[in-house]
């Protein structure tokens, strides 16, 4: 018995101070404050409100003095933010307060000194996206299946809906985990929406769900069909200037907020990727999305449009081009209840992309930036790849006084550590954060989240650090350096095929397309003598981008086509220097994979394998990639 007690201890030391975790919980590991003196206190009027849990969790958690809570309405300079000072946390709203009690607990936990002042969010909208199908499936979803589970959602009417007693506790931990970083919104289906999500069955299920997230502040959101008047409604058209179409949709918007009387709007994809939208009956974005807009305008919800189009009525046109053509012509003519999603870049989600010049020219339409939390084209959930940086660089060019909102596409399933890899839950954790102040650092970011997650033990923390923000520039290196894009295997996205040229698929899918590799040289002219995309952007990116001597060789390739030959600052050779970048990807994996080796003592067991485990399979991957790349490309280049 001794000896057994023995080896577990021994073993116990040897992993870190569990031998097993599943990471089931996330950033939100503060130890339990067990001394009763402390305390938060607040005004009774807020009992069973979000109040009361930013009460809860003062007192569990926070090892400090006593803490007084103030809900005060006059302060809307606050907006949702709050003030902390002299131990008192100030807020204009009860959601503030649950921030506030989460911002001092992240400052306790990362050992930062306390810092006091106000906390104002850069944006009203911090929203997740998730791609959920009804049947619990994920698209681009890497951590299992779909955590609304629909079937344990039952009742005879909206009033008698309950879900088991397992989902509910699920959702409460998803809502306070993403209460805790900031976001207030999610979009609970995906943009490939079914139109069964509007029937009566469904709309009473959403209603469970939007009661839970309720009181954690979190407003649901539903994506929906342009085409369910047709498909649900028993209408012969879905045209937006058709009075009976818009009829329908009033009644909807009725039917939702007499069951949801805080349901937040909804989000659309229209006319891209053959989703059904206004398009289809000649008429513009604008008039779509203003139908939609008047429908829920009498509740005060909003309308989320995407902007991300192609395949529309642009054929042969550069892909990255298509979305500034549909839009530009009706800025201004949207409603004011009408804000149109981007992504951060023109194309779709890459490793690398100059932002997107959308954010340039929509200079009438309130605009929100759409960014990608899972990993569709950075390795998904096998790959430790930190996306701030990404996100970072992305706000150098989008000042983020122009936008009003923020979604992130969610990596959220129902995996024991919701998101596949234990790395990824950075993501979920910095989109959150850096949804709340864009002016965030991603080292800083990466810092809080690794303390909260493991360990503040320096010795974990600082080399942990180094390879989270090398691991995107790395991912960009072992997948496609220098502006390539777009050479990922068909349909999922996952692993290399430059030479992809599919008979079946538009030009705009494959890979030849994109990186138009020849004897004569590689990459896709978007310059003023190729596709004029360049001429999208605002000045000096405009000129800077159009001109191969001042383009920045990471967007090298994506705006220019040039000879093997062309000579790089660095004096190597167009050909040397992607070689040189491959190789840089793969050794800084390598890198990675003995740094995460050298953390065995700071980790527990379970965690140290399993990130073990996918770090290893991220470095056959990234050989994979340098190797399947090189050896196509060298055909074209030797």
């Amino acid at each position: 018995m001794k000896k057994n007690l023995l080896i577990t201890l021994c073993m116990a030391l040897f992993f870190g101070q569990t031998l097993a975790e599943d990471g089931s919980a996330l950033w939100l590991r503060a130890k339990h404050n067990k001394t009763k003196a402390i305390k938060a206190t607040f005004d009774a009027q807020y009992r069973n409100t979000i109040v009361e849990k930013a009460s809860d969790e003062i007192n569990r958690y926070w090892h400090g003095g006593e803490i007084r809570l103030v809900v005060d309405k006059n302060l809307t300079l606050l907006k949702d933010g709050f003030r902390i000072e002299n131990g008192t946390i100030v807020a204009s709203c009860p959601e503030g307060i649950f921030y506030g009690a989460h911002e001092l607990i992240r400052q306790q936990e990362t050992g930062l000194p306390l810092t006091q002042g106000d906390f104002i969010p850069a944006y009203g909208l911090r929203v997740l996206n998730h791609w959920d199908n009804l049947d619990g499936t994920i698209e681009r979803g890497y951590a299992g299946k779909s955590i609304w589970l629909w079937d344990e959602i039952e009742g005879s009417s909206a009033k008698k809906m309950k879900c088991s007693a397992a989902l509910k506790a699920k959702i409460e931990q998803y809502a306070r985990a993403n209460a805790s970083i900031g976001i207030n919104g999610s979009v609970i289906n995906n943009v490939n929406a079914s139109p069964k999500i509007l029937t009566p069955e469904y709309i009473n299920k959403v209603k469970v769900i939007a009661d839970i997230l309720r009181e954690y502040g979190i407003k649901t959101y539903l994506s929906v069909n342009f085409a369910s008047p047709m498909v649900i409604g028993n209408l012969k058209t879905a045209d937006p200037l058709n009075p009976q179409v818009a009829k329908w949709w009033k009644a909807k918007a009725k039917q939702i907020y007499a069951t949801i009387p805080d349901f937040g709007g909804f989000l659309v994809k229209a006319n891209s990727e053959g989703q059904p939208g206004p398009g289809d009956y000649n008429r513009t974005h604008a008039e779509g999305a203003n139908m939609l807009a008047d429908a829920v305008k009498p509740y005060g919800g909003i309308i989320m449009w995407r902007c991300f189009v192609y395949g529309n009525k642009h054929k042969g046109e550069d892909r990255v081009k298509q979305a500034v053509t549909e839009f530009e012509q009706v800025d201004g003519l949207f409603r004011p209840n009408v804000i149109l999603q981007g992504k951060n870049g023109p194309l779709d989600f890459q490793p690398r992309e100059p932002y997107a010049p959308i954010f340039d020219v929509m200079k009438k339409t309130p605009m929100m930036s759409e960014l990608q939390i899972t990993q569709e084209y950075l390795g998904q959930s096998i790959h430790l790849v930190y996306l701030a940086p990404m996100w970072e660089e992305f706000f150098k060019f989008v000042k983020p006084d122009t936008m009003v909102g923020i979604a992130g596409v969610a990596n959220i399933g129902d995996d024991a550590n919701w998101c596949g890899h234990h790395f990824s839950q950075a993501n979920w954790y910095a989109f959150g954060r850096m949804a709340w102040n864009p002016s965030l650092s991603s080292k800083d970011i990466a810092h809080e989240w690794l303390c909260q997650t493991f360990t503040t033990d320096r010795k974990f923390v600082e080399p942990m650090t180094t390879v989270m923000m090398e691991s995107r520039e790395a991912c960009v290196d072992y997948m496609m350096p220098l502006g390539l894009h777009h050479i990922f295997k068909a349909d999922h996205h996952y692993g290399p095929e430059p030479d992809g040229n599919q008979p079946h698929f538009p030009e705009e899918w494959k890979p030849v397309y994109y990186h138009k590799a020849t004897k004569e040289g590689v990459g896709f002219d978007r310059s003023s003598r190729g596709t004029n995309a360049t001429s999208q952007y605002r000045e000096p990116f405009r000129r800077q981008y159009d001109n191969v001597e001042t383009c920045p060789e990471e967007y090298l390739l994506w705006f220019h086509h040039l000879p093997w030959n062309y000579i790089m600052k660095s004096g190597r050779t167009l050909w040397g220097e992607m070689t040189y970048r491959y190789n840089r990807g793969v050794a800084t994996v390598e890198s990675h994979v003995a740094t995460w080796h050298q953390m065995k003592n700071y980790v527990d067991r379970q965690r140290y394998e399993e990130v073990d485990a996918r770090l290893k399979l991220q470095e056959e991957n990234a050989r994979e990639w340098r190797d399947t790349c090189l050896g196509y490309f060298r055909q074209f280049a030797e």
